[in-house]
């Protein structure tokens, strides 16, 4: 079987996955933020979602240094589990990666929109009340379309654009933080909350999932490590791209808030550009956070376009699926066939419009949490070290947490019933696809001989 290329440095993993984790929830769902926490809630509650996912992601660095390969999730949970539940979380993983690529495609019609606003013309029909419209419909179409072709091309193509827009969306971000912190007021953040403090905290934590998610993308293309990279490097990737991304929408929350009352800005659409407007009345500040938001876009849906693909061609080589998912183009070296699988499923999500927005980052946070709670309680069975294990078992507490959030129906902002038909949904079409007759994995041993 072809292998796929072996290419990428620690740089090219950060911005996977500091890529895959900053997109334009930053600028187009500021507002929700806001209005689940307040200023001082949202801040807490993602930073101290970053603090509870250091264990989650000191595991995965195990992991892949003991096991590098493309499947992530499904290869880990298949060392202790039956090939079912080892099918299934892998599957429920590639949901999280899979569900931003119809969600950015979605945003990136928005956004066009709200510059050009005759975009929202040629009304096509309607999905849960909102409208779909031909002219932002072609302009998500096309994004898809490229970035296919891009990954299509060649891991190292789609791997220095990613470095491109990563460097490019911090250098603009830092500015901008500059800015709040010069021309903001602390009046601007008052009330600190937006409800109860306790409850504005726990409804910012629920959503902290979907939007950190990204970090554990690093392991699904471990495979395409250039010659000589490092095992303990992957760890440092994965580290620095949750340390990096939850710094970044801590001050992401503090520097909105601060430019402007925050009180104001619930309910309106893109509220962080609003909000740098209202406080600077500069019209070029403007324009430079809506293009900076193209580019986080653009690199967000290439880092999950990519972690999709990678997981699908996986489950392909597997046998879990049909192989025809896991045939590699002989001269680009990319999982051809998955890349044509996942830009046609982004194009068929596409097609809801607006109405995808919201409910995706409710299903997806689920993915996530029940992805890490897998991952760990897989590492805690065959690790026989006493630190390690606790490591382990910290994070298995703070990722069974957030998947109970969303179960319990006593918690605020449990799962709706549109969400709960979605997540069936994907599991349905899971097990249309599953094959019974896969490989058998291989297994790690387990203590200080596995690192």
């Amino acid at each position: 079987m072809t292998q796929l290329a072996r290419k990428l440095s620690l740089w090219n993993y950060f911005s996977l996955g500091f890529g895959t984790m900053i997109g334009t929830g930053w600028v187009i769902l500021m507002d929700d933020w806001l209005g689940r926490g307040g200023p001082l809630g949202a801040m807490l509650g993602f930073l101290l979602g970053g603090v509870l996912l250091l264990p989650i992601g000191y595991v995965y660095g195990q992991w892949v240094r003991r096991l590098p390969d493309a499947a992530g999730e499904a290869a880990y949970t298949a060392q202790v589990f039956p090939p079912f539940v080892s099918y299934l979380t892998g599957w429920m993983m590639l949901l999280a990666y899979f569900i931003v690529c119809p969600w950015e495609a979605v945003a990136l019609g928005k956004l066009a929109a709200y510059i050009f606003p005759r975009l929202d013309t040629w009304e096509l029909y309607r999905v849960a009340g909102e409208p779909v419209f031909l002219p932002r419909l072609l302009v998500g179409l096309a994004l898809t379309l490229f970035l296919a072709y891009l990954n299509y091309r060649g891991i190292r193509a789609s791997a220095l654009f990613q470095t491109w827009a990563t460097s490019s969306v911090l250098a603009v971000f830092l500015l901008l933080v500059v800015v709040s912190a010069r021309g903001g007021s602390p009046v601007n953040v008052h009330p600190l909350f937006g409800h109860a403090p306790l409850v504005s905290v726990v409804l910012t934590l629920q959503i902290v999932p979907y939007f950190v998610t990204g970090f554990e993308s690093v392991p699904k293309l471990a495979e395409e490590a250039h010659p000589g990279f490092p095992p303990g490097n992957f760890f440092k990737a994965i580290a620095m791209a949750l340390l990096v991304g939850v710094g970044f929408y801590v001050l992401a929350v503090g520097a909105v808030s601060y430019i402007a009352p925050w009180e104001g800005l619930t309910g309106k659409r893109f509220a962080t550009a609003i909000a740098f407007e209202q406080g600077t009345h500069s019209v070029w500040l403007v324009r430079l956070i809506l293009g900076i938001c193209l580019v986080a876009l653009f690199q967000v849906f290439n880092g999950n376009f990519v972690a999709s693909t990678r997981l699908l061609y996986a489950y392909g080589r597997r046998g879990t699926i049909s192989r025809a998912f896991a045939k590699v183009h002989v001269v680009n070296l990319t999982p051809a066939v998955a890349i044509v699988a996942v830009a046609t499923a982004t194009v068929a999500g596409l097609l809801l419009g607006d109405s995808l927005l919201v409910p995706v980052t409710e299903v997806g946070a689920l993915a996530s949490a029940l992805g890490w709670f897998a991952a760990c309680i897989s590492f805690f069975w065959v690790e026989r070290r006493v630190g390690l294990r606790m490591i382990a078992a910290t994070g298995m507490v703070v990722s069974g947490f957030l998947v109970l959030m969303k179960f319990v129906p006593a918690i605020p902002g449990h799962f709706s019933r549109a969400e709960w038909i979605a997540l069936g949904l994907w599991l349905a079409i899971g097990l249309a696809l599953r094959r019974r007759d896969g490989v058998a994995d291989h297994r790690v041993s387990s203590g200080a001989n596995a690192s």
